[in-house]
């Protein structure tokens, strides 16, 4: 007899799971990125600043190469909840990922070894490529089921086994340092992959290798996926642009202040804050609208918007009353011009967390080339933003001035579709009654 998904008790509602998985992610992610941040400055007291460069390019452009695999997520979320056929889904799922990591171990390594000459161990490599598409996988069907629990505890359990994977291969096994990040990679990847199969398959059945039956429904999930994996693209596009712009127009010094300073304190605020309501939200609200529970989605609304509050409001405090004496404790004093910096970003990060619920909102009704369309325009904003604003000042300010605005025209333009789609329900109540 085949195992239930028993993720979401029946008496519970999404506004309960919601709050629980939401508050259990931030933890979660706060003892990743301490685990992470502290392992990161540990080994740029004495591992060669080359090899540490080289380990983190493979993995960037590993990861580029599989970002459509994780593309796939929010549609595979989105399709199971209107179809629940998580057998058609899932072997879809497999034959791209199958496709992908090939593609990855064909093109992308070749060109990795012979074109950017990067001298790095065939076989470490391999074991980086395979090892990150299994912990995709399991990643995207933990997604799908709704497994919050799990996905909490895989935050926090990968960082620690890397470290120490990273302590063994290095202290015991006399590895170098560069052969010891690899394989302590690429063993955490595969235990997190392993965590999750196992505490998958205790609630739900293995779904068996078979063809898949294109129907409608899943042609429509194959473009999601697509879509999404393109949106997805789209957005790590906005950040490599600013890096872009600040190289391009300013000095090494602020550059300096944007990597080291400004882009952490960004990629930890979104993740603590803005990623939760695409692992956690998406999945309630698609569930919510398939129910036909409005009320739910109203009441999940007014918590992410009173949350988005609180933390922006916490964060603009933070920068505006103690921002130079935080930066000059945490960093050396070269980089004290990222202070200005983050003020900024602190008064626009509010706009970050409404969109992505607005986003979100957007999908869960399948309307995943509108979401589409939306990132593009805050890439277009960002760019026509930056070059207005250098016309009247010099400031590097003006770049995250520039993506902040981006973020505020999506925040616009996703706020006048939900109205559109708010509306479509009023009319729909007012015709049935």
């Amino acid at each position: 007899m085949e195992k239930q998904n028993i993720a979401s008790p029946v008496n519970d509602d999404a506004l309960s799971r919601l709050k629980s998985a939401f508050k259990s992610g931030i933890l979660a992610t706060l003892a990743s990125i301490s685990v992470g941040f502290l392992f990161k400055i540990w080994l740029a007291q004495w591992v060669n600043k080359d090899d540490l460069a080289l380990f983190n390019s493979v993995v960037d452009i590993v990861s580029l190469s599989l970002i459509l695999m994780t593309g796939f997520r929010s549609s595979m979320v989105v399709t199971y909840s209107q179809t629940n056929n998580d057998r058609d889904i899932i072997n879809i799922f497999r034959f791209c990922l199958i496709t992908m990591v090939l593609l990855t171990w064909g093109i992308v390594l070749p060109y990795i070894k012979h074109e950017l000459h990067i001298n790095v161990g065939y076989f470490e490599m391999v074991g980086v490529i395979f090892s990150m598409g299994m912990k995709v996988y399991f990643t995207n069907l933990i997604a799908m089921y709704r497994l919050y629990d799990v996905s909490n505890k895989v935050t926090w359990i990968e960082p620690t086994t890397n470290v120490l994977n990273f302590v063994f291969c290095y202290y015991v096994l006399h590895l170098t340092p560069l052969a010891s990040l690899f394989y302590s990679m690429t063993v955490s990847s595969l235990v997190a992959a392993h965590f999750m199969y196992w505490k998958r398959r205790k609630q739900i059945a293995t779904k068996p290798l078979k063809s898949v039956q294109l129907d409608p429904n899943m042609r429509n999930y194959v473009r999601k996926s697509f879509t999404a994996s393109l949106e997805a693209g789209a957005s790590i596009l906005m950040i490599y642009i600013t890096v872009l712009l600040t190289i391009t127009h300013f000095s090494l010094d602020e550059l300096g202040d944007f990597q080291v300073v400004v882009r952490p304190v960004f990629t930890y605020m979104t993740m603590l804050f803005v990623f939760p309501i695409y692992r956690f939200v998406l999945p309630e609200l698609t569930l919510c609208i398939r129910q036909g529970d409005h009320e739910q989605v109203k009441a999940i609304r007014r918590w992410i918007f009173r949350l988005a509050g609180i933390v922006s409001v916490c964060f603009f405090l933070i920068m505006l009353l103690a921002g130079p004496e935080i930066i000059g404790f945490v960093f050396p004093p070269q980089y004290h011009g990222a202070v200005i910096v983050l003020f900024h970003f602190s008064i626009f990060f509010i706009f970050m967390m409404l969109n992505a619920y607005q986003l979100a909102y957007i999908k869960a009704h399948g309307k995943f080339t509108l979401s589409l369309i939306i990132r593009l325009s805050g890439i277009v904003t960002l760019v026509a933003s930056y070059y207005l604003l250098s016309i009247f000042t010099a400031n590097v300010v003006a770049i995250i001035v520039a993506l902040c605005l981006g973020y505020v025209m999506m925040f616009i333009l996703s706020t006048i579709e939900e109205r559109k789609i708010l509306k479509g329900y009023q009319l729909a109540t007012s015709q049935a009654s």
